[in-house]
């Protein structure tokens, strides 16, 4: 089986050019539109959805910086999120505890202006972690990859769980009836 970059004529790399990535996604997924099997038999039609549910996978696996890192060390034989491996870094734990609790207190408070600081610096947290990957990867340090790989999920479920934060806010604000 090819791998996901072989799917779409990439080199296995954490740096991929995006807009190739689309183009060859679009003439993947192009060969094996529903319309060009529908006079094909069952198992040519199954097999044209098989193609096409490994084709959104790999494109989506390979387009995510979080999904293309872990799918690059697993390429390597690295599980990053093996249940047996609990190992991290302490400041990073700590400051894992300390942005959760900024976070339940901006909820506490309905602070918008702070959550919306709060949701920027994770942002930016997102994008020097993911700037660490890149050259990790350059660096070949899959154990600090491993590591990094670790934090930017944790990074990118809190801004998850701060932008429906925000969603929840801005909704309620919106429909309280004269703005109380």
């Amino acid at each position: 089986m090819q791998n996901y970059f072989e799917l779409f004529s990439l080199v296995p790399d954490f740096d991929v050019n995006i807009t190739h990535l689309n183009t060859q996604y679009q003439q993947q997924v192009a060969k094996f539109h529903p319309d060009k099997f529908a006079s094909s038999s069952d198992k040519q039609k199954a097999l044209a959805l098989q193609n096409t549910s490994l084709i959104n996978t790999a494109f989506e696996t390979l387009k995510s910086p979080l999904s293309r890192a872990n799918y690059l060390l697993e390429l390597n034989g690295i599980n990053v999120f093996d249940e047996k491996d609990t190992q991290m870094n302490v400041d990073f734990l700590i400051s894992q505890i300390e942005l959760r609790e900024s976070l339940e207190a901006i909820q506490t408070a309905k602070d918008e202006a702070a959550l919306d600081t709060f949701i920027k610096d994770i942002s930016n947290k997102i994008k020097d972690n993911v700037k660490t990957i890149h050259q990790a990867f350059i660096d070949k340090d899959d154990i600090k990859n491993k590591n990094m790989v670790r934090e930017l999920k944790f990074y990118q479920q809190l801004q998850q769980q701060a932008n429906a934060l925000m969603d929840e806010l801005l909704w309620k604000q919106k429909n309280q009836p004269n703005g109380i």
